[in-house]
């Protein structure tokens, strides 16, 4: 009998997926078209933050009596986005919905600690875009650029509350070296941020491409503006823009609906213990925040957390003069106390080697690549460079040297040099003719149902209804749970009878319920 197959692929932005039906065996296979991996390593990446840490410290079973994700019809949705006041449209589709599920059903726990975050961020965040004249609902932005912490750094190197890249950053007046990263400081980066969107405005007069273009940058706008026959509005372009920005405005617009709603979702903002009020003093001599910490009884962490932009907790006043942020109370103590502080262990925390470097003027050193095996890979639909070097475990830098990429520019058919441990080439030789998903899971990434995964290394022992993971030095409870998907920190703390997330032991079993 002869078989005859139908393939039938639709794409819309209605449904937000992919749909191919096969006559063969008559199943219809959905998957998202829409990558959901930057939110919600975003997401996972607060469970880092010293605020977060330090309240599921003292309270631990915070999210254990969380409540199941309320969802909603599509019109509930739409009528409930009609409500914002927002300068933009805020559109809903399939998309849209399924961003909101993110937020509200998926990544639930961790909204929460955002919910937190943003009674204090965003009234510094409304007061700055009012005095450039930017509208107050873009502080949305800066909860997908990075879920609100300032110390989030993306694959590509992109850093802080609003994700500069060291080159736009430098550009609109923000120090980097390996002492003051001031792409992590909320308020200076906040005023760069504003400064970005007015330049991309006076560009494009319409915010929504504001937004886009801050994403993908403007020239990924101008091309997918020539390519649509010189439409500007955004919905007209939306295809031909990158696949991360046609996510971008979407995740948006769910960002500004959780934020306005979540409350409808039994979703309870997790209750961070920031000072009342803080306030900023100029330092003009070298001062380590350990010294403050340990001569006036502030936490370091606390102090690292207001001022994110010390990478080694060095304020380098002397160079020229620095901001540092202390809780309002304990600002008179400082003034009072500031010579004991500076003359508390100088020659352990102000010592002469403390060197500034800035990357502008730093040299690569060449990656050596005797002994090691030589192999290739074929870019993909899909690959960047970020997923590439995390698949074969080299450096991105390494990656580019190798084979002369300048940036992070690569095309779909593109041969690849990789250079691996002679040991590990087997295992490494199979990752060109993996799928992307096979590859996503073998770094600990989600991947969909009814995957069929190939792992370099075990991730765990199975053991009927249950994985056993082994604790291994670095690894965190965020961590576990991207390993292995689809799991909450809460299952792990509730299933394995840990009361302190932070004390987790290298050597340690934890149980992990399989998901069916």
């Amino acid at each position: 009998m002869m078989r005859i197959r139908i393939l039938v692929v639709l794409i819309c932005f209605n449904a937000g997926i992919s749909i191919t039906a096969s006559a063969v065996n008559d199943t219809i296979i959905i998957r998202s078209d829409i990558n959901y991996e930057k939110i919600s390593a975003d997401l996972d990446s607060l469970v880092n933050s010293w605020y977060v840490k330090t309240y599921l410290a003292e309270a631990p079973r915070f999210f254990s009596n969380d409540t199941t994700g309320i969802m909603y019809s599509d019109s509930v949705y739409k009528e409930r986005l009609g409500r914002i006041n927002s300068i933009i449209k805020l559109p809903y589709g399939g998309i849209i919905r399924n961003h909101i599920h993110v937020y509200t059903v998926k990544k639930r726990e961790l909204f929460s600690a955002i919910l937190g975050l943003k009674d204090y961020y965003f009234p510094m965040i409304e007061d700055i875009f009012d005095s450039y004249g930017i509208p107050a609902e873009l502080k949305y932005m800066a909860v997908i650029e990075s879920a609100l912490n300032p110390n989030a750094v993306s694959r590509v190197g992109a850093t802080g509350l609003w994700q500069f890249m060291y080159s736009t950053g430098r550009s609109y007046g923000l120090t980097v070296n390996s002492v003051v990263d001031e792409r992590r400081d909320p308020v200076k980066a906040t005023h760069a941020a504003a400064r970005y969107m007015k330049d991309l405005y006076n560009i494009y007069n319409d915010w929504i491409l504001v937004i886009a273009a801050y994403n993908c940058g403007p020239g990924n706008v101008n091309k997918a503006i020539r390519r649509s026959g010189n439409k500007k509005d955004y919905w007209d372009i939306y295809y031909r823009l990158p696949r991360e920005t046609r996510g971008y405005i979407p995740g948006y617009v769910a960002a500004m609906y959780a934020v306005n709603y979540y409350e409808l979702h039994n979703i309870r903002p997790m209750p961070l213990n920031f000072p009342v009020a803080t306030d900023t003093i100029v330092i003009n001599k070298d001062i380590h925040l350990t010294q403050i910490s340990e001569v006036m009884k502030i936490p370091a962490g606390e102090l690292r957390a207001l001022n994110p932009q010390y990478r080694t907790g060095l304020v380098p006043g002397s160079t020229k003069p620095m901001a540092l942020t202390l809780p309002i109370s304990h600002l008179g103590d400082f003034i009072d106390l500031n010579d004991t502080i500076r003359g508390y262990k100088p020659d352990v925390y102000l010592a002469n080697n403390v060197r500034v470097v800035d990357p502008a003027g730093s040299t690569y050193s060449v990656p050596d690549v005797k002994g090691k095996s030589k192999l290739t890979y074929t870019v993909k639909e899909g690959d960047n460079l970020g997923f590439i070097s995390e698949w074969y475990r080299v450096g991105l830098s390494d990656l580019r040297y190798w084979n002369n990429i300048y940036r992070n520019t690569i095309r779909i058919g593109q041969k690849l040099l990789i250079y691996v441990d002679p040991a590990k080439a087997d295992l490494y030789s199979k990752v060109d003719a993996m799928s992307f998903a096979e590859k996503q899971a073998m770094t600990g990434k989600n991947v969909q149902a009814g995957t069929r995964v190939s792992y370099l290394s075990d991730p765990g022992e199975t053991d009927g209804e249950f994985i056993t993971h082994t604790v291994r030095s670095g690894d965190t409870l965020w961590d576990i749970v991207r390993m292995y998907g689809n799991v909450t920190i809460s299952e792990i703390l509730s299933l394995n009878n840990i009361s302190d997330p932070q004390k987790i032991q290298v050597g340690q079993k934890l149980k992990i319920k399989k998901k069916s």
